[in-house]
């Protein structure tokens, strides 16, 4: 019932490369992305990265759980789907661009349905504080990561 949508963006002090190699380490993400509770590798692609996650992610107002495929363009970000959850449908990227002198400038950006009920919970200022949450903390929690080496 409730379309989400948001993205955020932030310049980092770090090379491209390592951004990309920060976002693409899937399994580890729970340790700089607050919002995301766990990550579980379910099946790797044929180049062996993470193809589809089981995320449990913190809405603020509930956890919620997804099986994200992951597409990845090497270097300059990555998309995902959802296949299974508690979500009507879900889809995500990073873009990652290269700034020059081993800066990068990162947008993550979100789109969803949030059905019925989880729409319901998701009115008003409620969910502008949502997407801050989501986005915000993804961007920020890069940008720390890959400036901290």
């Amino acid at each position: 019932m409730g379309i989400l949508k948001a993205s955020s963006t932030v310049e980092v002090d770090a090379p491209t490369a390592r951004c990309y190699e920060i976002i693409s380490d899937l399994a580890n993400t729970p340790e700089w992305q607050e919002t995301m509770v766990s990550a579980e590798v379910l099946k790797k692609d044929s180049e062996g990265r993470a193809g589809l996650v089981e995320i449990k992610s913190d809405a603020k107002v509930r956890t919620v759980t997804s099986h994200i495929a992951f597409s990845y363009q090497p270097e300059t970000g990555m998309t995902w789907e959802q296949k299974k959850g508690d979500l009507k449908w879900l889809t995500g990227s990073w873009s990652l661009e290269d700034l020059g002198d081993e800066r990068t400038r990162a947008t993550y950006a979100l789109e969803a349905d949030t059905g019925r009920m989880l729409g319901l919970l998701l009115k008003g200022p409620v969910e502008d504080k949502v997407k801050d949450w989501l986005t915000n903390d993804a961007t920020s929690g890069l940008k720390k990561f890959a400036e901290s080496g």
